[in-house]
Protein backbone atom coordinates (compact mmCIF):
# COMPACT_ATOMS: atom_id res chain seq x y z
CA UNK A 1 0.00 0.00 0.00
CA UNK A 2 1.73 3.32 -0.64
CA UNK A 3 1.38 5.94 1.70
CA UNK A 4 0.53 9.48 -0.11
CA UNK A 5 2.26 12.61 1.56
CA UNK A 6 0.17 15.43 2.32
CA UNK A 7 1.07 18.96 1.62
CA UNK A 8 0.04 22.00 4.01
CA UNK A 9 -1.88 23.42 0.85
CA UNK A 10 -4.09 19.96 0.27
CA UNK A 11 -4.61 20.29 4.15
CA UNK A 12 -6.00 24.07 3.97
CA UNK A 13 -7.91 22.51 1.21
CA UNK A 14 -9.74 20.03 2.17
CA UNK A 15 -10.66 21.84 5.64
CA UNK A 16 -12.35 24.77 3.59
CA UNK A 17 -14.54 21.42 1.89
CA UNK A 18 -14.96 19.97 5.48
CA UNK A 19 -15.71 23.69 5.96
CA UNK A 20 -18.68 24.01 4.02
CA UNK A 21 -20.21 20.49 3.37
CA UNK A 22 -22.93 19.50 6.16
CA UNK A 23 -22.14 17.69 8.73
CA UNK A 24 -24.83 15.58 7.69
CA UNK A 25 -23.59 14.85 4.49
CA UNK A 26 -19.80 13.54 5.95
CA UNK A 27 -21.46 11.57 8.25
CA UNK A 28 -23.75 10.14 5.11
CA UNK A 29 -19.97 9.62 3.26
CA UNK A 30 -18.71 7.93 6.73
CA UNK A 31 -21.52 5.92 7.23
CA UNK A 32 -21.49 4.31 3.23
CA UNK A 33 -18.37 3.83 3.42
CA UNK A 34 -18.77 1.60 6.67
CA UNK A 35 -22.07 0.02 4.93
CA UNK A 36 -19.81 -1.28 2.22
CA UNK A 37 -17.05 -2.29 4.54
CA UNK A 38 -19.86 -4.17 6.08
CA UNK A 39 -21.59 -5.80 2.94
CA UNK A 40 -17.50 -7.10 1.81
CA UNK A 41 -17.13 -8.57 5.53
CA UNK A 42 -20.79 -10.47 5.09
CA UNK A 43 -20.09 -12.09 1.48
CA UNK A 44 -16.33 -12.98 2.97
CA UNK A 45 -17.26 -14.68 5.78
CA UNK A 46 -20.58 -16.26 4.29
CA UNK A 47 -19.96 -16.70 0.56
CA UNK A 48 -16.72 -17.56 -0.68
CA UNK A 49 -16.84 -21.33 0.24
CA UNK A 50 -18.84 -21.42 -2.96
CA UNK A 51 -17.56 -17.69 -4.91
CA UNK A 52 -13.86 -17.06 -5.33
CA UNK A 53 -12.41 -13.78 -4.42
CA UNK A 54 -11.65 -12.24 -7.74
CA UNK A 55 -9.90 -8.94 -6.66
CA UNK A 56 -9.17 -8.07 -3.24
CA UNK A 57 -12.92 -6.92 -1.79
CA UNK A 58 -14.56 -5.80 -4.82
CA UNK A 59 -15.33 -8.72 -7.11
CA UNK A 60 -16.52 -12.21 -6.66
CA UNK A 61 -17.35 -15.12 -8.93
CA UNK A 62 -21.01 -15.36 -10.19
CA UNK A 63 -21.87 -12.53 -8.12
CA UNK A 64 -20.23 -9.77 -9.61
CA UNK A 65 -21.44 -10.56 -13.32
CA UNK A 66 -24.94 -9.80 -12.93
CA UNK A 67 -27.18 -6.48 -12.55
CA UNK A 68 -30.55 -7.19 -11.21
CA UNK A 69 -33.59 -5.42 -9.44
CA UNK A 70 -33.65 -5.08 -5.93
CA UNK A 71 -36.17 -7.59 -6.13
CA UNK A 72 -34.20 -9.37 -8.00
CA UNK A 73 -31.45 -9.39 -5.49
CA UNK A 74 -33.44 -10.31 -2.82
CA UNK A 75 -34.31 -13.66 -4.66
CA UNK A 76 -31.04 -14.74 -5.26
CA UNK A 77 -30.54 -14.29 -1.65
CA UNK A 78 -33.36 -16.22 -0.17
CA UNK A 79 -32.54 -18.99 -3.12
CA UNK A 80 -28.83 -19.23 -1.60
CA UNK A 81 -30.62 -19.31 1.73
CA UNK A 82 -32.96 -22.42 0.96
CA UNK A 83 -31.49 -24.24 -1.71
CA UNK A 84 -27.55 -23.57 -0.24
CA UNK A 85 -27.43 -23.43 3.42
CA UNK A 86 -26.59 -19.65 3.64
CA UNK A 87 -26.94 -18.70 6.90
CA UNK A 88 -27.45 -14.88 7.36
CA UNK A 89 -29.66 -12.90 9.51
CA UNK A 90 -32.45 -10.33 8.01
CA UNK A 91 -29.86 -7.45 9.23
CA UNK A 92 -27.24 -8.92 7.18
CA UNK A 93 -29.49 -9.90 4.11
CA UNK A 94 -30.85 -6.37 3.65
CA UNK A 95 -27.47 -4.96 3.75
CA UNK A 96 -26.37 -7.40 1.02
CA UNK A 97 -29.65 -6.55 -0.90
CA UNK A 98 -28.76 -3.00 -0.69
CA UNK A 99 -25.15 -3.33 -1.71
CA UNK A 100 -25.71 -5.42 -4.85
CA UNK A 101 -28.78 -3.06 -5.70
CA UNK A 102 -26.35 -0.03 -6.02
CA UNK A 103 -23.11 -1.77 -7.32
CA UNK A 104 -25.23 -3.73 -9.64
CA UNK A 105 -28.39 -2.39 -10.36
CA UNK A 106 -30.38 -1.37 -13.79
CA UNK A 107 -30.90 2.05 -14.76
CA UNK A 108 -33.94 3.71 -14.98
CA UNK A 109 -34.49 3.23 -18.78
CA UNK A 110 -33.55 -0.56 -18.07
CA UNK A 111 -36.33 -1.07 -15.70
CA UNK A 112 -39.16 1.27 -17.10
CA UNK A 113 -40.91 -1.42 -18.91
CA UNK A 114 -41.29 -3.67 -16.71
CA UNK A 115 -42.20 -2.67 -13.43
CA UNK A 116 -45.46 -3.81 -13.35
CA UNK A 117 -43.48 -7.07 -11.96
CA UNK A 118 -41.85 -4.98 -8.77
CA UNK A 119 -45.24 -2.99 -8.55
CA UNK A 120 -47.04 -6.42 -8.32
CA UNK A 121 -49.67 -5.51 -10.97
CA UNK A 122 -50.50 -9.39 -11.39
CA UNK A 123 -53.36 -8.63 -13.47
CA UNK A 124 -50.70 -7.20 -16.40
CA UNK A 125 -50.87 -9.94 -19.27
CA UNK A 126 -47.57 -9.73 -20.84
CA UNK A 127 -46.64 -9.54 -24.53
CA UNK A 128 -43.74 -11.08 -24.74
CA UNK A 129 -40.58 -10.14 -27.03
CA UNK A 130 -40.80 -13.00 -29.20
CA UNK A 131 -42.62 -16.30 -29.80
CA UNK A 132 -39.25 -18.19 -28.51
CA UNK A 133 -38.91 -16.02 -25.33
CA UNK A 134 -42.27 -17.37 -23.87
CA UNK A 135 -42.29 -20.76 -25.56
CA UNK A 136 -38.74 -20.97 -23.36
CA UNK A 137 -39.36 -19.06 -20.45
CA UNK A 138 -42.68 -17.22 -19.49
CA UNK A 139 -44.19 -20.80 -19.42
CA UNK A 140 -42.92 -20.32 -16.00
CA UNK A 141 -42.66 -17.18 -14.48
CA UNK A 142 -43.51 -13.77 -16.10
CA UNK A 143 -41.12 -12.12 -18.87
CA UNK A 144 -40.37 -9.70 -16.53
CA UNK A 145 -38.19 -11.31 -14.33
CA UNK A 146 -35.84 -12.40 -17.00
CA UNK A 147 -36.10 -8.76 -18.29
CA UNK A 148 -34.49 -7.40 -14.77
CA UNK A 149 -31.44 -9.08 -15.25
CA UNK A 150 -28.33 -7.64 -16.99
CA UNK A 151 -25.92 -10.94 -17.62
CA UNK A 152 -22.73 -11.56 -19.67
CA UNK A 153 -22.82 -14.75 -22.23
CA UNK A 154 -21.23 -16.71 -19.58
CA UNK A 155 -23.66 -16.08 -17.00
CA UNK A 156 -26.90 -16.57 -19.05
CA UNK A 157 -25.11 -20.36 -19.54
CA UNK A 158 -24.89 -20.68 -16.36
CA UNK A 159 -28.84 -19.98 -15.82
CA UNK A 160 -29.47 -22.06 -18.37
CA UNK A 161 -27.41 -25.24 -16.71
CA UNK A 162 -28.66 -24.12 -13.10
CA UNK A 163 -32.28 -24.50 -14.38
CA UNK A 164 -32.17 -28.07 -15.70
CA UNK A 165 -30.09 -29.06 -12.82
CA UNK A 166 -32.63 -27.61 -10.39
CA UNK A 167 -35.69 -28.62 -12.17
CA UNK A 168 -34.46 -31.53 -14.26
CA UNK A 169 -38.10 -31.86 -15.53
CA UNK A 170 -38.16 -28.94 -17.59
CA UNK A 171 -37.51 -30.68 -20.82
CA UNK A 172 -40.66 -32.86 -20.34
CA UNK A 173 -43.39 -30.02 -19.56
CA UNK A 174 -45.83 -28.36 -21.89
CA UNK A 175 -43.53 -26.55 -24.98
CA UNK A 176 -40.32 -28.51 -23.24
CA UNK A 177 -40.97 -32.37 -24.90
CA UNK A 178 -41.65 -31.47 -28.25
CA UNK A 179 -38.04 -29.65 -28.72
CA UNK A 180 -34.53 -30.04 -28.05
CA UNK A 181 -34.86 -27.86 -25.06
CA UNK A 182 -31.32 -27.58 -23.93
CA UNK A 183 -30.25 -27.35 -27.42
CA UNK A 184 -32.28 -24.27 -28.19
CA UNK A 185 -31.69 -23.00 -24.63
CA UNK A 186 -27.88 -23.02 -24.99
CA UNK A 187 -27.54 -22.19 -28.97
CA UNK A 188 -30.89 -19.94 -30.11
CA UNK A 189 -31.54 -18.69 -26.28
CA UNK A 190 -27.64 -17.68 -24.27
CA UNK A 191 -27.12 -15.87 -27.55
CA UNK A 192 -30.29 -13.95 -27.58
CA UNK A 193 -29.83 -12.84 -24.20
CA UNK A 194 -26.51 -11.77 -24.08
CA UNK A 195 -27.07 -9.28 -26.91
CA UNK A 196 -30.77 -8.39 -25.79
CA UNK A 197 -29.97 -8.03 -21.83
CA UNK A 198 -25.86 -7.82 -22.12
CA UNK A 199 -24.25 -6.95 -18.29
CA UNK A 200 -22.92 -3.75 -19.76
CA UNK A 201 -24.88 -0.56 -21.47
CA UNK A 202 -24.67 2.61 -22.32
CA UNK A 203 -27.91 3.78 -19.77
CA UNK A 204 -26.00 1.64 -16.92
CA UNK A 205 -22.64 3.47 -17.51
CA UNK A 206 -24.39 7.22 -17.82
CA UNK A 207 -26.27 6.29 -14.64
CA UNK A 208 -23.57 5.14 -12.30
CA UNK A 209 -21.86 8.81 -13.55
CA UNK A 210 -25.13 10.93 -13.18
CA UNK A 211 -25.89 12.67 -10.10
CA UNK A 212 -28.67 10.76 -8.43
CA UNK A 213 -32.33 12.96 -7.40
CA UNK A 214 -32.78 13.87 -3.81
CA UNK A 215 -35.86 12.09 -1.98
CA UNK A 216 -35.74 13.44 1.01
CA UNK A 217 -38.25 16.75 1.56
CA UNK A 218 -42.26 17.52 1.21
CA UNK A 219 -43.92 15.57 -1.28
CA UNK A 220 -47.74 16.23 -2.47
CA UNK A 221 -49.32 13.05 -3.91
CA UNK A 222 -52.78 12.05 -5.48
CA UNK A 223 -54.19 8.49 -6.19
CA UNK A 224 -57.85 6.45 -6.98
CA UNK A 225 -57.71 3.36 -4.59
CA UNK A 226 -60.41 0.93 -6.11
CA UNK A 227 -63.44 0.95 -3.50
CA UNK A 228 -62.59 3.68 -1.62
CA UNK A 229 -62.36 6.73 -4.41
CA UNK A 230 -59.97 9.60 -5.00
CA UNK A 231 -57.31 10.38 -2.87
CA UNK A 232 -54.55 13.44 -2.04
CA UNK A 233 -52.42 14.34 0.57
CA UNK A 234 -48.90 15.05 1.52
CA UNK A 235 -45.60 12.63 2.20
CA UNK A 236 -42.45 13.99 4.47
CA UNK A 237 -39.57 11.88 3.92
CA UNK A 238 -36.07 12.87 6.03
CA UNK A 239 -33.01 11.04 6.72
CA UNK A 240 -30.59 9.57 4.84
CA UNK A 241 -29.27 6.95 2.43
CA UNK A 242 -27.01 5.58 4.78
CA UNK A 243 -29.24 5.61 8.25
CA UNK A 244 -32.72 5.10 6.51
CA UNK A 245 -35.70 7.33 5.82
CA UNK A 246 -38.80 8.49 7.58
CA UNK A 247 -41.81 9.01 6.30
CA UNK A 248 -45.20 10.55 7.37
CA UNK A 249 -48.14 10.26 5.71
CA UNK A 250 -51.26 12.67 6.09
CA UNK A 251 -54.22 12.93 3.61
CA UNK A 252 -57.84 12.20 3.20
CA UNK A 253 -59.88 10.45 0.44
CA UNK A 254 -62.02 12.42 -1.64
CA UNK A 255 -65.27 11.09 0.98
CA UNK A 256 -63.25 13.10 3.61
CA UNK A 257 -62.31 9.81 5.68
CA UNK A 258 -58.16 9.44 6.64
CA UNK A 259 -55.37 8.58 4.96
CA UNK A 260 -52.36 8.78 7.65
CA UNK A 261 -49.57 6.95 8.87
CA UNK A 262 -46.08 6.53 9.45
CA UNK A 263 -43.03 4.25 7.97
CA UNK A 264 -39.43 3.50 6.85
CA UNK A 265 -37.91 3.35 3.44
CA UNK A 266 -34.58 2.49 1.69
CA UNK A 267 -33.15 4.36 -1.63
CA UNK A 268 -31.92 1.37 -3.82
CA UNK A 269 -29.70 2.30 -6.59
CA UNK A 270 -30.47 6.05 -6.69
CA UNK A 271 -33.96 6.27 -7.55
CA UNK A 272 -35.67 2.98 -6.80
CA UNK A 273 -37.77 3.79 -3.58
CA UNK A 274 -39.34 1.24 -1.39
CA UNK A 275 -41.20 1.70 1.69
CA UNK A 276 -43.26 0.02 4.79
CA UNK A 277 -45.63 2.14 5.79
CA UNK A 278 -48.64 1.67 8.58
CA UNK A 279 -51.91 3.32 7.63
CA UNK A 280 -54.59 2.79 10.81
CA UNK A 281 -53.28 -0.16 11.38
CA UNK A 282 -52.99 -1.79 7.60
CA UNK A 283 -49.22 -2.45 6.62
CA UNK A 284 -48.97 -1.21 3.29
CA UNK A 285 -45.95 -0.96 1.06
CA UNK A 286 -44.48 1.19 -1.78
CA UNK A 287 -42.88 1.25 -5.24
CA UNK A 288 -42.08 3.60 -6.59
CA UNK A 289 -39.50 5.04 -9.09
CA UNK A 290 -37.80 8.83 -8.39
CA UNK A 291 -37.31 10.65 -12.14
CA UNK A 292 -33.64 11.67 -12.42
CA UNK A 293 -34.54 15.26 -11.95
CA UNK A 294 -35.94 14.03 -8.59
CA UNK A 295 -39.34 16.35 -8.52
CA UNK A 296 -41.28 12.88 -9.15
CA UNK A 297 -42.03 9.96 -7.54
CA UNK A 298 -44.46 7.29 -9.66
CA UNK A 299 -45.44 3.60 -8.82
CA UNK A 300 -48.03 1.76 -7.20
CA UNK A 301 -49.00 1.44 -3.20
CA UNK A 302 -50.48 -1.34 -1.82
CA UNK A 303 -51.33 -3.87 0.89
CA UNK A 304 -48.11 -6.33 2.25
CA UNK A 305 -50.30 -9.18 2.85
CA UNK A 306 -53.24 -8.40 -0.16
CA UNK A 307 -51.01 -6.82 -2.67
CA UNK A 308 -53.96 -7.00 -4.61
CA UNK A 309 -55.48 -4.11 -3.03
CA UNK A 310 -53.75 -1.07 -3.68
CA UNK A 311 -53.27 2.11 -6.07
CA UNK A 312 -51.50 3.86 -8.69
CA UNK A 313 -49.43 6.86 -6.49
CA UNK A 314 -47.68 10.01 -8.06
CA UNK A 315 -45.90 12.71 -6.11
CA UNK A 316 -44.52 16.06 -6.71
CA UNK A 317 -41.79 17.57 -4.60
CA UNK A 318 -42.38 20.74 -3.15
CA UNK A 319 -39.40 22.47 -4.90
CA UNK A 320 -40.68 26.33 -4.07
CA UNK A 321 -42.33 26.52 -7.28
CA UNK A 322 -46.06 28.84 -6.79
CA UNK A 323 -48.80 27.77 -7.53
CA UNK A 324 -47.97 23.98 -8.95
CA UNK A 325 -50.72 22.04 -9.90
CA UNK A 326 -50.29 18.14 -9.49
CA UNK A 327 -53.85 16.55 -9.90
CA UNK A 328 -57.63 17.60 -10.32
CA UNK A 329 -60.49 15.27 -8.93
CA UNK A 330 -62.35 14.47 -10.04
CA UNK A 331 -60.94 14.82 -13.50
CA UNK A 332 -63.38 15.33 -15.21
CA UNK A 333 -66.62 17.77 -15.62
CA UNK A 334 -69.69 17.42 -18.06
CA UNK A 335 -70.93 20.67 -20.27
CA UNK A 336 -73.89 21.67 -18.80
CA UNK A 337 -73.35 21.31 -15.14
CA UNK A 338 -71.89 22.28 -11.96
CA UNK A 339 -69.31 20.56 -9.88
CA UNK A 340 -66.80 20.54 -7.12
CA UNK A 341 -63.45 19.91 -8.33
CA UNK A 342 -60.58 19.70 -5.86
CA UNK A 343 -57.16 20.72 -7.31
CA UNK A 344 -53.97 19.19 -5.15
CA UNK A 345 -50.59 20.67 -5.53
CA UNK A 346 -47.67 22.78 -4.03
CA UNK A 347 -47.92 26.47 -2.76
CA UNK A 348 -50.91 27.78 -4.40
CA UNK A 349 -52.57 30.95 -4.33
CA UNK A 350 -54.27 31.91 -1.13
CA UNK A 351 -56.20 34.25 -3.68
CA UNK A 352 -57.28 32.32 -6.45
CA UNK A 353 -60.40 33.62 -8.09
CA UNK A 354 -58.27 35.77 -10.40
CA UNK A 355 -55.49 33.15 -11.29
CA UNK A 356 -57.05 30.28 -11.51
CA UNK A 357 -58.00 29.56 -15.58
CA UNK A 358 -59.96 26.50 -16.10
CA UNK A 359 -60.49 26.94 -19.93
CA UNK A 360 -62.81 27.99 -22.17
CA UNK A 361 -66.06 27.86 -21.30
CA UNK A 362 -65.48 26.80 -17.58
CA UNK A 363 -65.79 29.56 -14.80
CA UNK A 364 -65.03 29.07 -10.85
CA UNK A 365 -68.54 30.09 -9.41
CA UNK A 366 -66.57 30.04 -6.08
CA UNK A 367 -64.72 28.87 -4.03
CA UNK A 368 -65.31 26.52 -1.39
CA UNK A 369 -62.35 26.30 0.77
CA UNK A 370 -58.11 27.47 0.20
CA UNK A 371 -55.12 26.44 1.05
CA UNK A 372 -51.01 26.09 0.08
CA UNK A 373 -51.57 22.51 -0.87
CA UNK A 374 -55.52 22.48 -1.81
CA UNK A 375 -58.09 24.55 -3.63
CA UNK A 376 -61.81 23.12 -3.65
CA UNK A 377 -63.91 25.01 -6.24
CA UNK A 378 -67.09 25.13 -7.74
CA UNK A 379 -67.08 25.03 -11.30
CA UNK A 380 -69.69 25.87 -14.10
CA UNK A 381 -69.21 24.26 -17.11
CA UNK A 382 -71.51 26.33 -19.95
CA UNK A 383 -73.10 23.54 -22.64
CA UNK A 384 -71.05 24.63 -25.40
CA UNK A 385 -67.84 24.53 -23.44
CA UNK A 386 -65.51 23.13 -26.06
CA UNK A 387 -64.89 19.22 -25.14
CA UNK A 388 -61.57 17.20 -24.99
CA UNK A 389 -58.83 17.58 -22.46
CA UNK A 390 -57.00 20.96 -21.15
CA UNK A 391 -54.83 21.77 -18.78
CA UNK A 392 -55.73 23.89 -15.74
CA UNK A 393 -53.74 27.06 -15.27
CA UNK A 394 -53.35 29.15 -12.05
CA UNK A 395 -51.23 31.68 -11.97
CA UNK A 396 -49.78 31.16 -15.19
CA UNK A 397 -48.45 28.04 -14.51
CA UNK A 398 -50.03 25.04 -16.45
CA UNK A 399 -50.78 21.86 -14.28
CA UNK A 400 -53.33 18.78 -14.55
CA UNK A 401 -55.43 17.81 -16.92
CA UNK A 402 -59.24 18.67 -16.99
CA UNK A 403 -61.49 15.96 -19.35
CA UNK A 404 -64.81 18.11 -20.76
CA UNK A 405 -67.20 15.91 -22.16
CA UNK A 406 -71.02 16.09 -23.31
CA UNK A 407 -71.76 12.26 -22.60
CA UNK A 408 -70.77 8.91 -22.22
CA UNK A 409 -70.67 6.54 -25.31
CA UNK A 410 -68.67 3.93 -23.57
CA UNK A 411 -67.22 2.08 -20.41
CA UNK A 412 -64.68 0.42 -20.07
CA UNK A 413 -64.07 -2.06 -17.27
CA UNK A 414 -60.35 -1.76 -15.82
CA UNK A 415 -58.59 -4.07 -15.72
CA UNK A 416 -60.21 -5.71 -18.74
CA UNK A 417 -58.87 -9.17 -17.21
CA UNK A 418 -58.51 -10.11 -13.97
CA UNK A 419 -57.53 -13.09 -11.75
CA UNK A 420 -59.23 -13.89 -8.09
CA UNK A 421 -58.32 -16.93 -6.27
CA UNK A 422 -60.05 -18.75 -3.18
CA UNK A 423 -58.58 -18.63 -0.18
CA UNK A 424 -59.18 -19.36 3.43
CA UNK A 425 -61.43 -22.51 4.85
CA UNK A 426 -58.70 -23.79 7.03
CA UNK A 427 -55.77 -23.16 4.48
CA UNK A 428 -52.70 -21.41 4.98
CA UNK A 429 -53.45 -19.17 1.66
CA UNK A 430 -55.91 -16.18 2.32
CA UNK A 431 -58.51 -15.41 -0.57
CA UNK A 432 -57.40 -12.88 -3.05
CA UNK A 433 -59.92 -10.34 -3.99
CA UNK A 434 -60.19 -8.74 -7.45
CA UNK A 435 -60.90 -4.71 -7.50
CA UNK A 436 -62.20 -2.78 -10.66
CA UNK A 437 -63.09 0.66 -11.77
CA UNK A 438 -64.99 1.79 -14.46
CA UNK A 439 -63.10 4.43 -16.84
CA UNK A 440 -65.67 6.50 -18.91
CA UNK A 441 -65.19 7.08 -22.68
CA UNK A 442 -66.92 9.96 -24.51
CA UNK A 443 -67.50 9.81 -28.48
CA UNK A 444 -64.53 11.51 -30.26
CA UNK A 445 -65.13 13.69 -33.04
CA UNK A 446 -66.84 11.10 -35.40
CA UNK A 447 -69.58 11.11 -33.30
CA UNK A 448 -69.76 7.49 -32.42
CA UNK A 449 -68.74 5.53 -29.56
CA UNK A 450 -66.28 2.57 -29.03
CA UNK A 451 -64.08 4.03 -31.85
CA UNK A 452 -60.23 4.52 -31.89
CA UNK A 453 -61.31 8.29 -31.94
CA UNK A 454 -62.62 8.12 -28.62
CA UNK A 455 -61.97 10.61 -25.52
CA UNK A 456 -61.21 9.49 -21.94
CA UNK A 457 -63.34 10.79 -19.36
CA UNK A 458 -61.89 8.88 -16.38
CA UNK A 459 -63.39 6.89 -13.64
CA UNK A 460 -67.20 7.43 -13.43
CA UNK A 461 -69.16 5.90 -10.59
CA UNK A 462 -71.27 2.59 -11.39
CA UNK A 463 -72.70 -0.63 -10.55
CA UNK A 464 -71.30 -3.46 -10.69
CA UNK A 465 -72.49 -7.25 -10.68
CA UNK A 466 -70.95 -10.50 -12.33
CA UNK A 467 -72.42 -13.17 -15.05
CA UNK A 468 -71.57 -16.32 -16.35
CA UNK A 469 -68.84 -16.05 -19.04
CA UNK A 470 -69.88 -19.33 -21.59
CA UNK A 471 -72.23 -21.40 -21.60
CA UNK A 472 -69.43 -23.69 -19.21
CA UNK A 473 -69.74 -21.35 -16.34
CA UNK A 474 -73.99 -21.46 -16.93
CA UNK A 475 -73.58 -24.98 -16.54
CA UNK A 476 -71.44 -25.18 -13.44
CA UNK A 477 -73.34 -22.02 -11.93
CA UNK A 478 -70.28 -20.05 -11.59
CA UNK A 479 -72.26 -16.95 -9.97
CA UNK A 480 -73.27 -18.80 -7.28
CA UNK A 481 -70.74 -20.83 -6.21
CA UNK A 482 -67.27 -18.45 -7.00
CA UNK A 483 -68.15 -15.72 -4.97
CA UNK A 484 -69.80 -12.30 -4.68
CA UNK A 485 -69.45 -8.94 -5.91
CA UNK A 486 -69.97 -5.40 -3.79
CA UNK A 487 -72.26 -3.17 -6.50
CA UNK A 488 -71.21 -0.38 -5.29
CA UNK A 489 -67.76 -0.77 -4.63
CA UNK A 490 -66.65 -3.06 -7.40
CA UNK A 491 -64.53 -5.31 -5.42
CA UNK A 492 -64.90 -8.95 -5.68
CA UNK A 493 -64.71 -11.40 -2.54
CA UNK A 494 -64.06 -15.06 -3.70
CA UNK A 495 -65.50 -18.07 -2.22
CA UNK A 496 -64.07 -20.86 0.05
CA UNK A 497 -61.00 -22.91 -0.66
CA UNK A 498 -61.16 -26.57 -1.07
CA UNK A 499 -63.63 -29.22 -2.87
CA UNK A 500 -67.50 -28.18 -2.77
CA UNK A 501 -69.76 -31.21 -2.44
CA UNK A 502 -72.21 -29.19 -3.67
CA UNK A 503 -70.96 -28.25 -7.08
CA UNK A 504 -70.47 -30.88 -9.34
CA UNK A 505 -68.36 -33.91 -8.73
CA UNK A 506 -67.13 -32.05 -5.96
CA UNK A 507 -65.07 -29.69 -7.56
CA UNK A 508 -63.54 -26.63 -6.12
CA UNK A 509 -65.10 -22.79 -6.13
CA UNK A 510 -63.04 -21.67 -9.25
CA UNK A 511 -65.35 -19.84 -12.25
CA UNK A 512 -65.11 -17.88 -15.32
CA UNK A 513 -67.08 -14.49 -14.85
CA UNK A 514 -68.21 -11.43 -16.88
CA UNK A 515 -67.61 -8.08 -14.67
CA UNK A 516 -70.41 -5.69 -15.46
CA UNK A 517 -70.27 -2.13 -14.63
CA UNK A 518 -73.22 -0.40 -15.69
CA UNK A 519 -73.80 3.69 -15.02
CA UNK A 520 -76.94 5.72 -15.90
CA UNK A 521 -75.80 9.12 -17.89
CA UNK A 522 -78.30 11.50 -18.44
CA UNK A 523 -81.36 8.74 -18.26
CA UNK A 524 -79.24 6.28 -20.49
CA UNK A 525 -77.77 2.83 -19.55
CA UNK A 526 -74.66 2.09 -20.27
CA UNK A 527 -72.48 -0.45 -19.70
CA UNK A 528 -68.98 -2.10 -19.92
CA UNK A 529 -67.75 -5.66 -19.85
CA UNK A 530 -64.30 -7.57 -18.46
CA UNK A 531 -62.83 -10.87 -17.31
CA UNK A 532 -62.23 -12.32 -14.17
CA UNK A 533 -60.61 -16.09 -13.39
CA UNK A 534 -61.64 -17.02 -10.47
CA UNK A 535 -58.71 -19.60 -9.58
CA UNK A 536 -56.96 -21.96 -7.09
CA UNK A 537 -54.12 -20.72 -4.25
CA UNK A 538 -50.99 -19.54 -5.50
CA UNK A 539 -48.69 -21.40 -3.46
CA UNK A 540 -45.54 -19.79 -4.59
CA UNK A 541 -45.41 -15.87 -4.15
CA UNK A 542 -41.94 -14.53 -4.57
CA UNK A 543 -41.10 -10.79 -4.85
CA UNK A 544 -41.39 -11.15 -8.91
CA UNK A 545 -43.85 -13.73 -10.17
Amino acid sequence: MKIRKISPLMVTAATMVASVLPIQAIAQQTAQQTAQQTAEQIIKNNCLACHTEESAGSQWSRMSHQRKSPEGWLMTIGRMQVMHGLKINDDDRRTLVKYFSDRQGLAPEESQNYRYAMERRLNTQEVNESDDMAQMRSRCHTEARVMLQRRPATEWEHLVHFHLGQWPTVEYQAMGRDRDWLGTALNTMVPKLAKLLPLETKAWSQWQKATKPVITGEWRFSGNMPGKGALEGTMAISGSDAEGYQLNLAGNYADGSAFKGRGQGVVYTGYEWRANVNIGGIKMRQVLAASKDGTQLEGRMFEVLHDEIGMDLSATKNTGITNQVLAVQPGHIKAGTTQQLTIVGNNLSDSPLDKLDLGKGIQVAKVLSSSSQRLVVEAVAKSDAPLGSRSIKLGGNKGAELNVYDRVGSVQVVPAFAVSRVGGNGGSSAKVTAAFLAEGWAPGKDGKAGTQDDQRIGFLPASWSVAPFDQTAVTDKDTHFSGRMDAVKGVFTPALAGPNPDRRMSTNNAGNLKVVAQLNDAGQAISGEGQMIVTIQRWNNPPLP
